[in-house]
């Protein structure tokens, strides 16, 4: 091996050993951070009658937490995941439930726990934990005319139902991330148990640790 080419080894081991070094800079600690994606919204019961519906609008979420060690850590966050629309289906006795929306929004708590990875830079993680779920729904019923459909002007004057409440339900998710000094990025799939319909999405998030 001549001069030249041992320099031109060196520098580009130097160069791979400072980039791993950057890329597995210390995940733990306490991180904020917001993310945006995809939802699924809809309700699958209405006034004490199953049917269902379920539309995709934008979800957006902030997020705070803590990894106080490697394989454990906390996450709070408030999503929203935007308004679903669609009609419930036909029911007995002529009645008709259409023209729906549904926003859920919620505040989550969750658990967090990360697989040991053989790279240091790679997260993946699931989570689980309860969410403060606030389920706004408003559906129309139109009785006696069987099915109706939009614009539903052929229709009699509808019943207006609205559903506005908040409960305590499961959540859980799971996704995978990298991080970057102290800049992370992450996608992730995450779901809260409902009867109104169980509101989920997929986002892309940013996060930064301080």
């Amino acid at each position: 091996m001549n001069r030249s080419t041992f320099w031109c080894a060196s520098f580009a081991l130097a160069a791979v050993c400072a980039s791993t070094a950057a890329l597995a800079d210390n995940p733990l600690g306490v991180y904020v951070g917001a993310g945006v994606g995809g939802s699924n919204v809809g309700s699958s019961y209405d006034n004490g009658y199953y049917g269902g519906y379920h539309d995709d609008d934008v979800a957006w979420k902030a997020i705070v937490g803590i990894r106080p060690i490697p394989f454990v850590g906390a996450e709070a966050e408030w999503i929203d995941f935007g308004s679903g629309h669609g009609d419930s289906g036909y029911y007995g006795y002529g009645d008709y439930y259409a023209n729906s929306v549904s926003h859920p929004k919620a505040a989550v708590l969750y658990a967090v726990g990360y697989l040991p990875m053989p790279v240091p830079f790679l997260d993946v993680y699931g989570k689980a934990g309860v969410a403060r779920l606030q389920t706004d729904m408003t559906t129309y019923q139109y009785t006696g005319g069987g099915y109706c459909p939009p614009p539903y002007s052929a229709c009699s004057a509808p019943t207006a139902y609205r559903i506005d409440q908040w409960n305590t339900k499961f959540a859980w998710g799971a996704g995978v991330g990298t991080h970057w000094q102290d800049f992370g990025f992450r996608a992730e799939y995450e779901r809260i148990e409902s009867v109104y319909g169980n509101p989920s999405a997929f986002t892309v998030n940013a996060t930064w640790q301080f």
